[in-house]
């Protein structure tokens, strides 16, 4: 029997991608189950994406729009999205249009018994070069610091069992949330899958994440993520394995 999924879009300044993203989600999903609903993260736009998100509401029984009256993050929009998300499975890639949402279909057929989430990988990366430069040094900063078994830490695309949020709780308000996010994932145990998908080159917009300005205050959350993931449980596991010392009496 087919599983109900949501598919769920963060969306900031992503007017011009929005509406093909939603509509290619539709039409995919119908392919896929007969319960199924698109929720979009409008987080704090300030382009026409609103508007563009209202009408496609409007259209569209499946769709429902959630607005943040300010900018809360990339973090912060993706946890909104987990936390209104209906149906047993979740599904979600960014509202900017570098992945193909039709693409859903590569993932569906992964997520077997016994798998609990499937991360896309891509096949290549459609970026201006320093952006690339920096997902590579990115991926494999993460990749090794917080000992994660992926092929690509940072591919937003991704199809999930809603149960995983039963005990995987997530906090971050910027992008490291996606390394937090796999993380956790991995340390509870789940079972993940990857499939490879296509990757392209943005078209409207600007990015949120990769850019000069934003490397260094990328590079402090990524630090103090993996302060308390990683080095204040190893701290704690060294604490405890420590022998007890004997007093005299």
């Amino acid at each position: 029997m087919a599983k109900s999924i949501t598919a769920f879009f963060p969306a900031y300044n992503d007017g011009g991608t929005i509406a093909s993203m939603v509509i290619s989600a539709l039409l995919t999903l119908r392919e896929l189950t007969d319960d199924y609903e698109v929720i979009v993260v409008n987080d704090g736009s300030v382009d026409y994406t609103p508007e563009i998100l209202e009408e496609l509401a409007r259209v569209y029984n499946h769709v429902r729009v959630i607005h943040h009256e300010r900018n809360k993050g990339y973090g912060g929009a993706l946890r909104t999205g987990f936390a209104n998300a209906s149906k047993e499975l979740i599904f979600y890639t960014d509202g900017d249009a570098q992945y193909d949402a039709r693409e859903l279909k590569l993932l569906y057929p992964a997520l077997v018994d016994g798998v609990d989430m499937v991360n896309g990988y891509k096949i290549s990366r459609s970026d201006p070069w320093y952006r690339t430069v920096i997902g590579r040094m990115y991926h494999w900063i993460a990749k090794l610091s917080f000992g994660l078994k992926l092929r690509d830490v940072d591919c937003d695309f991704r199809l999930m069992r809603r149960e995983i949020f039963d005990k995987v709780q997530l906090e971050s308000n910027s992008g490291v949330i996606c390394v937090e996010m796999m993380k956790k994932i991995q340390d509870a145990g789940f079972v993940i899958a990857e499939v490879p998908v296509h990757h392209y080159h943005r078209v409207y917009g600007r990015s949120q994440f990769f850019n000069f300005r934003r490397t260094f205050r990328v590079g402090v959350d990524l630090l103090r993520l993996w302060v308390k993931l990683v080095l204040k449980p190893k701290l704690s596991r060294w604490k405890a394995s420590e022998p007890v010392k004997q007093t005299e009496g």
